[in-house]
């Protein structure tokens, strides 16, 4: 499975897997599914931590290249066609942040693990990540 993960559940798996769904945690622990994590995912870590909304234990550049190599998770650019698809998304969701997470998915043919009820409105494959 290729899986696009969503920054809250993404903290969730590292911080407090209980949160997740069986079907989350047996995907993202999975070594023989593709797991990728957006660089908007990096940059919403990154600017949460900075306003002080989000405690980590290091640093958040730290954090996260650390997490992603301890687990094999992929890092996951933004392009052009992800930010110009952006353009045909509706706007059941205000988040930028979500709203690229389902435009890259939506591209690139990934299944999204969210717990995001607002992404259910959307086009795009979901794994059910809350409990």
């Amino acid at each position: 499975m290729k899986v696009l993960v969503d920054t809250h559940c993404w903290l969730w798996f590292l911080m407090t897997p209980d949160r997740l769904s069986a079907a989350a945690v047996d995907a993202l622990a999975d070594v023989s599914n593709e797991v990728y994590v957006s660089a908007a995912v990096a940059w919403e870590i990154v600017i949460k931590s900075g306003l002080g909304k989000l405690s980590l234990p290091v640093p958040a550049a730290q954090y996260v290249s650390e997490r992603l190599a301890a687990l094999g998770h992929r890092p996951f650019a933004i392009s052009v066609e992800h930010a110009v698809a952006l353009a045909d998304l509706p706007t059941h969701h205000k988040d930028p942040f979500d709203r690229i997470l389902i435009a890259q998915a939506q591209v690139d043919g990934l299944t999204l693990l969210t717990a995001d009820e607002k992404i259910k409105a959307y086009a795009v494959p979901i794994l059910w990540g809350a409990r």
